[in-house]
């Protein structure tokens, strides 16, 4: 979408710093929350200040007590046998696993995770977790637990930043997005051990011994085709997603824990029996 979408898709005034905090707190975000946000900018309108703003809005909200998190995937650091969108050609994987630079944290930008989360990678203060996939990053209190030692293996499984924001009972904001790109449920697909979920063998670039090497890792086979129904019985099920408008955009906030719980369950009974997307 460019800037004049932007401004044709705004049926009313745009969303300023103070607009948005109004909406934050309005929909339950409160000072010294551990929250995990995911943000389509393109849902919220033409805000003045663009991302710049959504970030200001969002820390001003949960004040210097509160801890924002958002994804840092680098989807181009992976695999590319894997790689869907758009796939190359076979003659390019060994190119690809013998010449791709090693994830840097300060270098490897972002791949489809939207201008907020780029924006929120380059503010000083800002950490990122070490993985060439699927990196975090945090800036507050608790950012430092979040992302250190994230391991190669399983990054979104039991031991990942996903799993401490669950432990310290973190919050999942969705502004403009749906479940379907809700990364927390990847945790709740490693916990349900589904056979829906076989262990599979993934790879990318990262420095060993400050040497650029491709290393392969294991993780889990992920099935997001299954995210947007688990969202909605959840949000159905259980009453515990407060939905609200911040800026435009359509917007949900919850308790990680709700949700992960919730999911685990929900997998173990419908996914693991072979169901299908919207038959449960």
């Amino acid at each position: 979408m460019t800037e004049a979408d932007a401004v044709k898709n705004t049926p009313g005034l745009p969303p300023t710093v103070e607009t948005l905090t109004k909406d934050l707190r309005a929909i339950g975000v409160k000072p010294g929350m551990l929250l995990f946000v995911h943000i389509s900018m393109t849902k919220m309108g033409w805000v003045v200040g663009g991302a710049h703003a959504v970030i200001l809005a969002l820390e001003d909200t949960i004040g210097p007590d509160g801890t924002l998190v958002m994804p840092g995937f680098t989807g181009s650091l992976t695999e590319p046998s894997g790689w869907r969108n758009p796939p190359v050609p076979e003659e390019w994987w060994q190119i690809i696993r013998d010449n791709q630079p090693a994830f840097d944290k300060e270098l490897s930008a972002l791949r489809e995770i939207g201008i907020v989360a780029e924006t929120f990678r380059k503010q000083t203060g800002t950490l990122r977790s070490y993985h060439p996939h699927a990196s975090f990053l945090a800036r507050g209190p608790l950012a430092e637990a979040i992302t250190e030692n994230q391991p190669l293996d399983f990054p979104l499984g039991g031991d990942s930043p996903l799993a401490t924001i669950y432990e310290n009972d973190g919050y999942v904001l969705l502004i403009g997005a749906s479940h379907g790109n809700n990364t927390s449920l990847h945790l709740a697909e490693f916990r349900a051990e589904s056979p829906a979920n076989p262990v599979m063998k993934q790879g990318g670039p990262v420095l060993v011994d400050g040497e650029r090497k491709w290393v392969e890792y294991k993780d889990i086979e992920c099935n997001e085709d299954l995210f947007p129904r688990i969202g909605e019985d959840f949000e159905v099920e259980t009453g515990r997603a407060v939905i609200g408008k911040i800026g435009y955009a359509e917007s949900r906030l919850f308790r990680q824990r709700d949700l992960v719980d919730y999911a685990v369950d929900w997998i173990k009974t419908c996914a693991s029996a072979n169901v299908k997307p919207y038959d449960h």
